[in-house]
């Protein structure tokens, strides 16, 4: 199945962050290719404490063999690996943050767990790197793809390309 996983870090060197995760999602078990990448993009932070660093945002697909709480168990496990406290407070700087934003055309809408990601259709910051690998993609509970819905979207904040290879 495909999975889409968006990758985010304000703190320290933010890239390397980024670069450490990947790694570590590309070798998790049932973790496969075809490996799809998206820009990192440099964005401000929404929510944050005042005076956080702006954040580098990426998208990254895969094919993963297993079930979505495995792989987010697993990608909770890669960010306390990359120094995220568990009990760290939502919309607060952190060294990495990896959130899944789909399990092909799974439907998932329990306490620990929703997936389509509930809030992925209005977040530039993930639209516009998913836009870049999957531009035509139609997720569960939405009518359009990835591509319309980044052009439509109300949110006008800074998304500005940092890098195209990571």
């Amino acid at each position: 199945m495909r999975a889409g996983v968006a990758l985010g870090s304000n703190l320290g060197d933010r890239l390397e962050h980024l670069r450490s995760a990947r790694t570590k999602i590309i070798k998790l078990p049932g973790a496969s290719e075809p490996f799809r990448f998206s820009p990192v993009y440099e964005t401000d932070p929404i929510g944050c404490e005042p005076g956080a660093q702006k954040f580098f945002n990426a998208v990254m697909e895969l094919d993963y063999a297993g079930h979505a709480q495995e792989l987010l168990a697993a990608l909770r496990a890669i960010e306390k690996s990359l120094g995220r406290d568990p009990t760290h407070r939502r919309s607060v700087s952190r060294t990495i943050d990896l959130d899944l934003l789909y399990l092909n055309n799974c439907t998932i809408d329990d306490a620990d767990l929703q997936l389509p990601h509930p809030r992925l259709h209005m977040r530039r910051f993930v639209l516009a790197p998913l836009a870049d690998i999957r531009p035509d993609v139609i997720l569960p509970g939405q009518t359009k793809p990835i591509r319309a819905l980044l052009n439509e979207l109300a949110d006008n904040s800074a998304v500005v390309r940092v890098a195209d290879e990571w």
